[in-house]
């Protein structure tokens, strides 16, 4: 499945904060986005997939449920290529989040009481999804850089809360020695996988193919979110 980026906040988990989800690769069904607007109703999901236009059925005929999600035909990669000639556009995560959010309306007591507007785009993806048939490595790789610390004392923190990926360990990703650097990177910044599958439809229905794709599931022990962090108590939860 072609799916490219989607993100999503959930009230319950981020209180009094938009929800942001993003997922990619939507390839006409949109069952997974669906469920999580069903289930989460301070939640909104923000989806790219450049083969396809729009969400799937279960979020398009659904008033209520389009009326919080949000769709680009964009790819998602590790570098933005997006101007007027590019096509499809490419853009990384970090861009993205800068890219989305709301416009907030202020005074300026300086200048003469005049209003800016101020785009602040988004902080935080409580669940961050992606499927995007092997650009996976370089987009994440990219969005570890953007986020490192200036001070290499420093850990990295990510902005997320947890991700959902599948791997595509075909051609060159499959070398032991690159897989291992980007798995330890991944580690490094704090991700922590807590349940895997193999994708064996792909072995079936794919001739001669090898199990060369999981899906993964990661929680940020570093992410400032209600799996690891207690508002109440102020100190990050023993994972």
């Amino acid at each position: 499945m072609r799916r490219l980026l989607v993100w999503c906040a959930f009230s319950s988990l981020r209180i009094n904060e938009v929800a942001d989800r993003r997922d990619t690769g939507i390839n006409g069904e949109s069952s997974f986005e669906a469920g999580l607007l069903e289930r989460a109703p301070g939640c909104e999901v923000w989806g790219y997939d450049f083969t396809v236009n729009s969400f799937g059925p279960e979020i398009e005929k659904s008033a209520s449920l389009k009326a919080r999600s949000h769709f680009h035909p964009w790819a998602l990669g590790g570098y933005n290529a997006h101007g007027s000639e590019d096509d499809p556009k490419y853009f990384t995560l970090d861009a993205l989040m800068k890219l989305n959010g709301v416009f907030l309306s202020f005074s300026d007591f300086i200048f003469c009481w005049s209003y800016w507007n101020m785009h602040v785009g988004h902080t935080f993806i409580d669940v961050l999804k992606i499927d995007i048939e092997g650009a996976e490595f370089d987009t994440l790789t990219a969005f570890l850089a953007a986020n490192r610390p200036r001070n290499s004392l420093l850990n990295t923190k990510l902005p997320i809360g947890q991700l959902q990926l599948e791997l595509h360990a075909w051609d060159d990703y499959a070398n032991f020695a690159f897989f291992h650097d980007w798995w330890t990177a991944l580690e490094a910044a704090g991700l922590r996988p807590f349940w895997t599958e193999p994708n064996l439809v792909y072995v079936n229905y794919a001739k001669g193919a090898k199990p060369q794709l999981a899906e993964y599931s990661f929680v940020n022990i570093r992410g400032n979110h209600s799996i690891v962090y207690d508002a109440r108590e102020g100190d990050a939860a023993e994972l």
